[in-house]
């Protein structure tokens, strides 16, 4: 049999059973023709390349990671689950060191469900990546992650969940949110108190080629993981900022997406959006699985894939490189920034937003804040008014003083049900969960 130079675990999870609609770019059909030419290939017949089974997750770490509202049962489906599940069971094959390398291609998405979740928007219900994330801390007390987003669209999901947590790097490079959804994904969007510099976004112009992306990556993306030193690194392996994509406008093509996951070289990937079903995703999802299995990829490339046609203008060169320097001055800012807030005199940082679910149209309000401690991260409250709901979210973070702790649990014993429908605690120090409803 043939040997790929890395070993390789994939798991394949269509979701039959779940599509937003008939016709709609979320489908089933948007892994069916991957697997196709995963078969033609002849990637099956290398000994250490492994399909594993789909599998389904304990909902204990969905607790640990998102407040559903209602309830987790009311909102996510059997499919959303058996992805979540299948990006943990990849994750496991990879700790364990079953394989080196692992992908999931697996769907419905998830990068865009926030830490409160109500619901779908952007195609997204429940976070895979941050879920994986919860249980490698809780089951192999791996502490520092990086998360390199490299979906078409800003990983606001994910930002939510991490964004005062200074063990997980997030950088996401994206196309310009003033050009497309969510319109979030800012350079000044840099994290929390606790957590300046370790958020991360590249808001990229429109029609940015392989050119753009690879200078990102070498001159920010790997510079700041070779700083940073984590223990893993997880790409949310979107393939939506491919050429042909009907949803947006970039000029990423299936050798640039194999020269990306090369250098970047990511422990696991786990698939996000990508819906040129028949143009892109075959060749896309065939690169990164080439590339991560350190199998030439130089042949594979799109009927209609034509390197001059798809270059970027000197104009986009020129703001990419600037991007870069701006956003790599954050990163090498973050200690003072950080200092500088924790010297104002304030108990707590405090931002609202306003959230709008695409999919299903309606609107969340939030007001946040955050303790500003100067003994752990600090204990997150969060207000939410949707659909007639008012939630009080407590967060007490990994890393949590005494003092934060308890200054949590009192809340969620003292704070009147009456004036919520749901007051929630995530205690992430303990690993448990409480629940209170009106």
């Amino acid at each position: 049999m043939l040997k790929a130079k890395n070993s390789l675990g994939l798991i394949l999870f269509p979701a039959f059973d779940w599509r937003i609609s008939p016709t709609h770019p979320e489908r089933e059909e948007r892994l069916l023709y991957t697997i196709d030419q995963i078969e033609e290939e002849g990637l099956f017949d290398y000994e250490n390349i492994k399909i594993y089974n789909p599998e389904m997750i304990d909902s204990k770490y969905i607790e640990m990671t998102h407040f559903c509202i209602p309830t987790i049962s009311s909102i996510v489906t059997v499919s959303h689950k058996i992805a979540a599940g299948s990006a943990i069971t990849i994750a496991k094959k990879v700790l364990s060191k079953e394989v080196e390398k692992g992908f999931a291609l697996i769907r419905p998405p998830g990068h865009h469900a926030h830490r409160i979740t109500y619901g779908d928007r952007g195609f997204c219900i429940i976070n895979n990546e941050a879920i994986m994330v919860e249980y490698l801390r809780k089951e192999y007390k791996i502490k520092k992650i990086a998360i390199i987003d490299t979906d078409c669209h800003h990983g606001d999901g994910t930002q939510d969940i991490f964004w005062n947590d200074k063990d997980v790097l997030f950088i996401s490079l994206h196309q310009d949110g003033t050009t497309l959804y969510p319109g979030t994904g800012f350079t000044d969007e840099m994290g929390g108190p606790s957590a300046i510099g370790y958020t991360l976004n590249l808001p990229l112009p429109p029609y940015t080629s392989d050119d753009g992306f690879l200078y990102c990556l070498d001159n920010l993306i790997i510079p700041v993981l070779e700083e940073f030193k984590p223990d893993i690194i997880i790409n949310s392996a979107g393939q939506d900022n491919h050429y042909s994509d009907p949803l947006t406008n970039m000029n990423f093509s299936a050798q640039g997406y194999a020269k990306l996951t090369e250098k970047l070289s990511p422990n696991i990937s786990v698939l996000e959006g990508g819906y040129s079903i028949e143009s892109a995703l075959p060749y896309v999802n065939l690169g990164i699985i080439f590339a991560l299995a350190g199998i030439d990829y130089s042949n594979i490339k799109e009927p209609d894939y034509n390197p001059e046609r798809l270059k970027q203008s000197q104009r986009t060169t020129d703001y990419i490189k600037r991007l870069c320097e701006h956003v790599y001055s954050i990163w090498k800012s973050k200690e003072e920034r950080e200092y500088k807030i924790k010297m104002e005199k304030q108990d707590y940082y405090v931002r609202k937003k306003s959230i709008y679910y695409d999919t299903m149209g309606f609107r969340e309000n939030q007001l946040e804040r955050i303790k500003i401690c100067k003994k752990c991260s600090g204990l997150i409250l969060i207000d939410s008014l949707c659909l007639g709901y008012r939630v009080l979210a407590i967060i007490i973070p990994h890393d949590a003083c005494n003092d934060c702790e308890n200054e949590g649990h009192k809340l969620f014993e003292n704070t009147e049900v009456g004036d919520y429908s749901h007051i929630l605690l995530q205690d992430k120090k303990s690993f448990e969960f409480f629940r209170r409803t009106s």
